[in-house]
């Protein structure tokens, strides 16, 4: 069999095999181009779900008329021109493959003009590669105009879904880009309908609107603006910003999980890996946070020309980024008190909440704004004064400031002394209420009811005191080094020679975590020592765990979740059971160490651990101010 070169609308067809699978990846890469020339404004007009026509137009910069030609050309860009270009890519689209890709399994007439030409040019592209120039009338920028995909290739065009499915995907690619690129504005329509717009979004008060708009009220109200600086990396520092869901607002599958790296929508193992752990131990099993979060990092540092779809990056320190990502997020959400739990309301204004964004039962405790108000209710008998008074003759504390704490409170029917837990102070009458209030009564031995300035405050007593007896635990543990047990008979395990490389090479790093292990041959290595409280574990299974984290993220946290596996059962043992009635004493105690504990909001099982409904709320319930 000769060898020949094939045709160049044949060769087209064939990168169009990779990089267009349906109209979303066309949506998708018209788009980044119309971004990449600077457009402020794009307009997405999709028919049947894309399957007869997608017409993409910007009031970029446009291509001049000598181009047009260039730009159906395949790997003809103006975004690289050098080895340098590639390796610091900075715009979304930089191989010159889309347009001609696109070209070929479709009727595609790109039209375009630059602010200096006195007119526009439509150029058509025919199904035998030739092209068709002439003169167009069009305003400054470009429109794609694509019809009857995949008319050539039936056996593609039959494998894709329905046009509702197919416009779904489409309209999700648009939100994506639009969550990423603030500085433009966006509309759609659907068979001549609009079905999405948004304007730019100038100001952060417009941007948390347009996220709030794009993933719904409930993401607003559990949002929290993240922004933190990290190493510096080629000169340039590392920069974590977005929004970050609370615990409580967890999803049954990852589908609310938007990571940018230099505002490129990615999904990256490392990435996906850093933010699970940050968020270990604050979500409940088998759900998966919410998240859109940006990564800024020097382009040099990070490859992103290693997929088709260019879905994917890869960093040049993997372990540097995994774990800053992961350190920065969960020191973020431990340092959430009840005092600065806000969220985004739908017209982008943070608004306080009061607590995390545990599941409310009311729908009326939503967006509620900065809207100030009287309640209606009469005042609790007993005063806040009151209470002040009797808390400090108690031995009870002032609310208002951190304290180192002790969170052991006695599980015996006995009631506990609880004088040594919290330190007396003075308290005047320009004391505050403390966030979560005070206690009015232990509801069947399960929740603490509270009330603060808002409303009222329902605690799972359990639950919350299982997080700050898991918090302690914790704490303790790390204040010293990892104590270590050597094992009375070392364990020989058979591992791949890419795993006793491994082991051999992160030897250091292993002992860092109470793991003592050495490379007896090729493929087999002997551990000698563990962690003491992991002392009845299956080494060898967790050594071998640990490898392959160390081979897939350069790091692990294997030994760290196990320990914290022991904490966990530990504080469930160990704290207040239900039915064991508490004293006002030990519920207000109760609520001062909830406050000056991370991660409260949660029990280490991922529960919630406390609610507020506030007066508007109660209000609600009884049909008050209608």
């Amino acid at each position: 069999m000769s060898i020949r070169q094939l045709p160049d609308h044949l060769i087209n067809q064939i990168a169009a095999g990779e990089v267009i699978e349906r109209p979303a990846s066309i949506v998708k890469e018209l788009l980044e181009n119309s971004l990449d020339a600077g457009a402020t404004h794009c307009w997405i007009d999709v028919e049947q779900g894309g399957l007869d026509r997608i017409r993409v137009r910007d009031n970029g910069t446009g291509i001049a008329a000598g181009d047009l030609e260039l730009a159906l050309s395949r790997h003809a860009t103006s975004k690289i021109d050098t080895l340098a270009d590639l390796e610091s890519v900075s715009t979304m689209g930089f191989r010159g493959e889309a347009l001609p890709s696109i070209a070929s399994v479709s009727r595609l007439v790109l039209t375009s003009k630059t602010v200096e030409a006195d007119q526009a040019w439509a150029l058509k592209y025919r199904h035998d590669g030739t092209l068709e120039k002439e003169p167009a009338a069009h305003p400054q920028g470009t429109t794609v105009d694509v019809r009857s995909l995949f008319y050539n290739v039936p056996a593609r065009r039959k494998f894709l879904r329905t046009p509702r499915t197919e416009y779904a995907r489409a309209e999700a690619v648009v939100k994506t880009l639009a969550m990423a690129n603030s500085h433009s504005a966006f509309t759609v329509t659907h068979n001549g309908k609009t079905t999405f717009e948004c304007r730019a979004a100038e100001s952060q008060q417009l941007l948390n609107a347009r996220i709030t708009k794009i993933l719904g009220k409930p993401f607003g109200e559990a949002a929290r603006v993240v922004d933190i600086d990290g190493p510096t990396i080629e000169q340039n520092k590392l920069r974590l910003h977005g929004w970050v869901a609370d615990p409580s607002f967890s999803r049954s599958q990852g589908d609310m999980q938007y990571f940018y790296v230099n505002n490129r929508a990615v999904k990256d193992k490392v990435i996906a890996n850093a933010v699970k752990q940050a968020y270990s131990d604050l979500i409940y099993h088998q759900r998966f946070p919410a998240f859109v979060l940006f990564l800024a990092i020097d382009a040099r540092a990070v490859d992103v020309n290693v997929h088709p779809g260019k879905h994917e990056v890869r960093f040049r320190d993997s372990q540097l980024v995994h774990g800053f990502i992961r350190r920065s997020l969960k020191a973020f959400l431990a340092a959430v008190t009840p005092e600065d739990d806000v969220g985004v309301d739908a017209d982008g204004v943070v608004v306080e909440q009061g607590v995390s964004s545990v599941a409310r039962s009311v729908e009326s405790a939503s967006f509620s704004g900065n809207v100030s108000r009287e309640p209606v209710q009469s005042s609790i008998p007993l005063s806040v004064r009151e209470q002040f008074d009797g808390m400090s003759r108690l031995g009870a504390t002032n609310a208002n400031a951190p304290r180192p704490i002790d969170p052991y409170l006695r599980t015996t029917e006995s009631t506990p002394n609880l004088s040594d837990e919290v330190t007396p102070d003075n308290t005047t009458e320009g004391t505050e209420v403390p966030p979560l209030g005070f206690a009015l009564a232990h509801l069947h031995g399960v929740y603490v009811l509270a009330q603060n300035a808002k409303g009222l405050i329902i605690v799972d007593a359990h639950a919350a005191h299982e997080r700050i007896t898991y918090e302690r635990l914790k704490q303790e543990y790390a204040q010293g080094a990892v104590k270590t047990q050597k094992l009375l008979v070392p364990v020989s395990v058979s591992v791949s020679e890419s795993e006793a490389d491994c082991c051999e090479a992160q030897a250091s790093s292993l002992h860092d975590i109470g793991l003592t292990v050495d490379r007896l041959g090729l493929e087999e290595i002997r551990v000698q020592a563990v962690p003491v409280i992991l002392g009845h574990v299956d080494c060898s299974a967790l050594v071998k765990d640990v490898l392959s984290d160390f081979l897939e993220y350069g790091s692990s946290e294997r030994i760290k979740n196990a320990i914290s596996a022991v904490f966990s059962s530990m504080a469930c043992h160990g704290s207040v059971r239900a039915n064991r009635k508490l004293s006002v004493i030990e519920m207000n105690a109760l609520l001062r160490l909830i406050e000056a504990t991370p991660n409260s909001g949660q029990c280490n099982h991922g529960r919630p651990t406390w609610t507020q409904l506030d007066m508007q709320s109660l209000d609600s319930l009884f049909m008050r101010g209608r």
